[in-house]
């Protein structure tokens, strides 16, 4: 197993060879850590090192950056940010005849079809759940996800500097597995939990390395976390784990690339770059050393129930909250409400 620092160090010596940043055209905006090259080790052996990368903390700050004419050709939103940003202009049609593995894309692809045609790869999936210290807190307390407004864990809890995240949380608490159904009422149900939350909260966490020092350290001991963080710490040795069976259930999300409006440079590099990230190797890679789930479906199966069970992306009995695409004007009512950017402090309060 792969771990955070060893990920991170890995990272760094990318940014370190600017012949690599300087041999290549294509420009990536996207999460911190996806520029790691065994993600696509494909367009590294073909192009002799990997994109130029620019990074965001949060869907939002990318659509502004986008917005305000910032010119990159790929970048790297979820689920929930493809109706906007297509609404916006800001993206147009994957040719999907130049994507070898169309076929074998997971069958959420179609979430992201508009008239006709696609405007996201899904590349990336994984899951969002109650994660805790087991050597500092009591097992039997972490079966529901009011734990968050349980006082006893004040200063000692950590949620997602993430909207959609904390709000599937939210929901989730409130009795609400469907958020694409949820109603003006619920909405605002869930919005008040997470004021009750709020003062628990030591941190909102923006990245899994921020949250694995924090739950390492033992400064957090119970989180709202992708299943990254669990993952990883237990290859360190760090005691925790992860309940995708809280009462409630869990949450899980998609991510992927989409081909952004008047990209500067060569489609060809942006095709060559999202068939890396399809091939089976990249599956492999992104399932074992980061815990989370790929967007090529047939290669993801081909590496067994065991694996997916070990990672936190098998079944599980309790409901789990898919992000998907939510109705334009509740997203933004949560981005209001959640005040991102920055999220240390809710205007909800």
């Amino acid at each position: 197993m792969q771990s955070t620092l060893k990920r991170l160090t890995t990272a760094m010596a990318v940014a370190a060879i600017p012949t690599f940043a300087a041999a290549q055209e294509l420009i990536v905006l996207d999460w911190s850590g996806y520029e790691d090259p065994g993600f696509i080790g494909a367009y590294v052996a073909k192009h002799g090192g990997t994109p130029n990368y620019s990074f965001f903390g949060e869907e939002e700050e990318a659509f502004q950056k986008l917005r305000s004419g910032f010119q990159v050709d790929v970048a790297h939103p979820c689920s929930q940010s493809v109706s906007k940003w297509h609404l916006a202009g800001l993206i147009e049609p994957l040719d999907i005849s130049r994507i070898d593995r169309w076929d074998d894309v997971n069958a959420v692809k179609e979430s992201f079809a508009i008239d006709g045609e696609y405007y996201m790869l899904p590349t990336d999936w994984g899951t969002t759940s109650l994660v805790y210290r087991t050597d500092l807190v009591d097992a039997s307390k972490m079966d529901s996800l009011q734990v968050f407004l349980d006082p006893e864990f004040a200063g000692r809890i950590s949620l997602p500097n993430n909207v959609d995240d904390v709000y599937a949380l939210a929901f989730l608490a409130t009795g609400v597995t469907d958020w694409t159904q949820a109603t003006q009422a619920q909405f605002e149900a869930a919005s008040a939990w997470l004021r009750k939350a709020h003062p628990n909260v030591v941190t909102y966490w923006a990245d899994g390395a921020e949250l694995a020092q924090l739950m390492t350290t033992g400064e957090v001991t119970v989180a709202w976390a992708w299943n990254e963080t669990p993952t990883t710490l237990a290859g360190e040795g760090v005691p925790v784990t992860i309940n995708r069976e809280a009462t409630e259930g869990s949450s899980s999300w998609f991510c992927g690339y989409v081909n952004v409006v008047d990209g500067p440079n060569s489609e060809d590099l942006m095709y060559d770059f999202l068939n890396a990230w399809m091939e089976p190797e990249s599956a492999s890679y992104i399932v074992n050393e980061w815990g989370y789930g790929h967007g090529n479906q047939t290669a993801v199966a081909a590496l067994g129930d065991d694996l997916l069970d070990s990672v936190g992306l098998g079944p599980v009995s309790v409901p789990i909250l898919a992000q998907a695409p939510l109705d334009n004007r509740m997203r933004e009512q949560m981005i209001v409400e959640f005040d991102l950017p920055p999220a240390k402090s809710l205007t909800m309060m």
